[in-house]
């Protein structure tokens, strides 16, 4: 097999709140220490990329010693939550930065779709932006003549082809950006979550054509998505960054399952101890139970279709009565894909005039997920501003029950929500 791209012991270090050196003669000596093949003598420890924690250090690693490789063909995919590396990863594949350490070797041409717009000019039209990434492909003007019609017909933006990009919508700029990045002659294509931008129609024809492309013409791809049913249709080979580290690569299958069992969320986490929040904190989150709703116990687990409680306690840190109190939960799938949202506006409740306050309740009857893990993004605001936000950070596990009542469960590979229904067959006797 023919190697098209290796990567050796990269990693990527920020200082954060500065943008270089603090003078120029250490600027040269970083240079003269790199001629004599010694160690950069400015490259400070730093920490690990981890969003979670606290720190007086102003240095990090945003990435830390990632290697693979990837042969001719070779569709890979990036896992890992936000903030793991994964769109750093990709700038330093693209050459849009640079790597603090380590090397990277590509065979041909590399094309990359990173961000809405990345690489368009915005005074520029849409067919002159298609000429502009090609050259910068260096490709020849007459072999962009041949693939522009296809382009254009694939981005489906036939009527605004010569309008300035400047004056599209971000639905249209990445349908350009893809299409160009698609067609054009590269031998390694980059392609970071910018598909969560379009319809599902389009999404759907986009996985089509890179599995064409991987396929028929044997292009490498490196694809980032949060979607893990997309990226296990479309890879066959997979890395999993957490705090910029590479913490297991191999057969896309393999990849995606230590991912699901290395981010189940443990039931028990403290609110209160969760750093990552936002808000005015007039009133806060401090923990979070499971409750029985009919022996009002404290749960380790729910089981599919069981009533269940979601008890959240709270903390109100000022005196004053509040006028109007909101609160909402998102609950989100191993993937942080979001399934399920509850707020009390939904449902015409109002919190009015509040002022003693120890916990709110989500009762829920006959609870309709399916086995596995989930996460729960939490909210609540005072006065129409919002006192605390957590994100991520707290979740619980569902067990398979009986919810049909028939001794027959979803497998959750197959979907994650139960609902109720009926089935009625009509037929024609004679």
């Amino acid at each position: 097999m023919t190697v098209v791209l290796k990567v050796e012991k990269i990693s990527k270090q920020y200082r954060l709140g500065e943008v270089s050196r603090k003078s120029f003669i250490e600027d040269v000596k970083k240079i003269w220490y790199k001629i004599l093949k010694k160690d950069n003598p400015f490259l400070n420890i730093g920490e690990e990329n981890d969003k979670s924690k606290i720190s007086d250090c102003n240095y990090v690693w945003s990435l830390r010693d990632i290697s693979f490789e990837l042969n001719k063909g070779d569709v890979l995919g990036v896992i890992g939550l936000n903030g793991a590396g994964k769109s750093t990863l990709l700038k330093i594949l693209s050459r849009v930065t640079a790597p603090t350490l380590g090397s990277i070797k590509a065979n041909g041409r590399i094309a990359s779709l990173l961000e809405v717009g990345t690489g368009f000019h915005p005074e520029l039209t849409g067919k002159e932006n298609i000429f502009l990434n090609g050259a910068i492909l260096g490709m020849k003007k007459n072999e962009i003549n041949e693939k522009l019609n296809e382009i254009v017909e694939f981005a489906g933006i036939e009527k605004y082809i010569d309008t300035p990009v400047k004056r599209y919508s971000s639905g249209m700029y990445v349908r350009l950006a893809f299409a160009v990045a698609a067609h054009l002659e590269s031998d390694i294509l980059i392609v970071d979550e910018v598909l969560a931008v379009g319809d599902a129609d389009f999404q759907k024809k986009c996985l089509g054509k890179l599995k064409e492309i991987s396929n028929e013409n044997g292009r490498t791809i490196l694809f980032v998505s949060h979607n893990i049913a997309a990226i296990q249709q479309l890879c066959n080979k997979g890395i999993l960054l957490e705090n910029g580290k590479l913490i297991f690569s191999g057969d896309i299958k393999e990849v995606v399952s230590h991912y699901t069992e290395s981010h189940k969320i443990e039931t028990q986490t403290k609110l209160s101890e969760i750093i990552k929040r936002s808000g005015t904190k007039e009133l806060v989150f401090t923990d979070f139970f499971l409750i029985d709703t009919n022996s009002n116990e404290k749960l380790l687990f729910i089981v599919s279709g069981q009533d269940v409680t979601f008890r959240f306690i709270l903390n109100k840190c000022s005196k004053e009565t509040f006028k109007s109190v909101f609160f909402g939960i998102g609950i989100n799938d191993n993937y942080e894909n979001r399934i399920i949202h509850l707020d009390n506006d939904l449902i015409g409740v109002n919190f009015e005039n509040i002022n003693n306050i120890e916990y709110v309740d989500f009762i829920v009857p006959n609870l309709s997920l399916v086995e596995g893990f989930y996460s729960l993004a939490i909210i609540c605001k005072v006065n129409l501003e919002i006192s605390d936000w957590i994100q991520l950070g707290v979740g619980f596990e569902v067990q398979n029950g009986d919810y049909y009542k028939t001794g027959k469960s979803i497998d959750k590979t197959a979907g994650k929500v139960y609902l109720p229904f009926n089935i009625k067959l009509k037929t024609n006797e004679i």
